[in-house]
């Protein structure tokens, strides 16, 4: 197996991993989006709500706030606690939630959880555990998404380039006005490309080497989310093959 990083920003990656098959990459991609454990809000006491929302659907939209997560310092048995005092009139902000833990803190502050009148007041207790999207959502580190690597093959001098050259996204060409396999890669234009004429432009997948994009919610980034799953994939079949031996 071999593994190239091809671009990464503050919430999103892209690498290439070549010598693995449709069902490691499957797997992979599920482990990621279910396994990985994050932090999220799961029990809210209320002291006091007379807001225009019901204490169920303050405590929803709470679970669903993205939390800072650090792995090495949390386990299954950790709880953070957040207090909430908050009177109106107004809007309520994820910014508005104080942490036990100054580690552990929604990633959007500015997320609206409630808008309060004149003399409103919601005050409460929440309580944040480890859990992963296997279970809900709320636990889920992002999303992934994974294609297979496309080998684009380009012929500008193709007698057909003219007839069919205004059928390509403007963005698939130079500055020379010639399609450019770059460009097409960096734009993700391959699917906008490969079925407008073959004798110009063909497109080939391979069925060994796969392009990962992942892009996170904020509470891990890509990389620990990655290495992460990466490490339950192997615990799992470690387990697995023990698990075979006893047969």
């Amino acid at each position: 197996m071999e593994i190239k990083k091809l671009s990464k920003s503050k919430d999103k990656m892209s690498f290439l991993v070549k010598g693995i098959n449709h069902a490691y990459a499957n797997a992979l991609r599920r482990l990621i989006m279910s396994e990985v454990p994050t932090l999220a809000i799961e029990e809210v006491e209320f002291k006091k709500n007379n807001s225009i929302l019901y204490d169920e659907i303050i405590a929803h939209r709470l679970g669903l706030l993205p939390l800072k997560t650090n792995l090495k310092s949390c386990d299954e048995k950790t709880q953070i606690q957040f207090t909430l005092k908050a009177k109106g009139a107004g809007y309520v902000y994820a910014s508005d939630l104080k942490s036990k833990d100054a580690k552990c803190k929604p990633i959007y502050p500015k997320t609206p959880i409630v808008k309060l009148l004149d003399k409103q007041e919601v005050q409460l207790v929440a309580t944040a555990v480890l859990g992963r999207g296997s279970e809900h959502v709320k636990w889920s580190p992002g999303i992934i998404h994974y294609v297979q690597e496309p080998t684009i093959t380009i012929n500008n001098k193709s007698s057909l380039f003219e007839k069919f050259k205004d059928k390509y996204p403007s963005k698939a060409f130079d500055k020379k006005g010639m399609l450019d396999k770059k460009k097409i890669l960096d734009n993700n234009l391959v699917d906008a490309c490969e079925e407008v004429c073959d004798n110009v432009l063909k497109v080939e997948y391979s069925n060994t080497n796969f392009i990962f994009h992942v892009e996170s919610w904020g509470q891990l980034d890509c990389k620990a989310i990655v290495t992460t799953a990466v490490e339950v994939f192997n615990n799992e079949l470690t387990e697995f093959s023990k698990l075979m031996k006893k047969k």
